[in-house]
């Protein structure tokens, strides 16, 4: 019976192969998954046979995402953790159906550090903040515009009104650039721009038609203002990183 078991291979109810390589009673069993991270147990014979064990390094989030090895937690009584919540809404945007109907997430990736949940969240620990009754949201392209990866020296957590600032808006951009728009009922081209903080939509100027040129100099310049002026806002109470990184933005025309 020890040599049939000893050395045999089994697969868990994840689906991830594995093999005993250590068999002395049915309550002392080592085990070792079959994967590139290999690894090992020390089970009893009932889960070999019922394939319970669980392997950590098996990617459950988007085929690319596992818990690894360490002390945090998806859970703590019952209740998904903040940081598993973002580590999962990153992987759904980068690897999710939904991704591949959102062109702001095409082409982002996530780190390979970043698949593995024990990384994120340790990286976490050290870089979260807290701002009374604001959201703190995971950016990866603010301190370094146009990026597309998730990792550990890229990313920041920004305030959501921050961060809402910074959005683009390409899936209703016309054929002006941001802020400009064409007001048929004067034959003008209108720049505008919205005030999140006070919910208000303003005009900042008006230009003749083929003045496209002005119009969005007039937005950029404005817009600029406004986000330094908010990082000054925030300047005790966000990472200086970011902090430099608002008061140095440059609106672009194609933003």
């Amino acid at each position: 019976m020890i040599a049939e078991r000893d050395g045999s291979t089994h697969i868990n109810t994840q689906g991830s192969k594995f093999k005993v390589i250590e068999y002395t009673n049915t309550r002392n069993v080592v085990i070792k998954f079959l994967d590139k991270f290999g690894y090992e147990k020390r089970v009893n014979w009932y889960k070999v046979e019922k394939g319970s064990i669980k392997n950590p390094y098996f990617p459950f989030v988007c085929n690319v995402g596992y818990m690894g090895e360490g002390v945090h937690k998806s859970r703590i009584n019952g209740r998904k953790t903040l940081f598993y919540i973002k580590w999962v809404n990153m992987l759904n945007r980068c690897y999710g159906d939904k991704s591949k109907n959102n062109i702001t997430y095409l082409e982002c990736v996530v780190s390979e550090k970043w698949h593995n949940f024990q990384n994120f969240a340790n990286w976490c620990e050290e870089n979260y903040y807290s701002i009374e009754e604001e959201q703190l949201e995971l950016d990866k392209d603010i301190l370094n515009k146009g990026n597309k990866i998730y990792s550990p020296t890229t990313c920041v957590f920004v305030p959501h009104n921050i961060n809402s600032l910074l959005n683009k808006c390409n899936t209703r951009r016309g054929e002006y650039p941001i802020g400009v728009h064409y007001d048929s009922k004067v034959n003008k081209l209108k720049v505008q721009y919205t005030n999140q903080f006070k919910n208000k939509r303003i005009c900042i100027g008006v230009f003749e038609v083929g003045e496209v040129k002005e119009a969005f100099e007039c937005y950029k310049k404005y817009k600029e203002s406004h986000i330094k002026e908010v990082a000054d806002n925030y300047k005790n109470k966000i990472p200086n990183s970011l902090y430099q990184s608002l008061i140095s933005y440059e609106v672009e025309i194609n933003d």
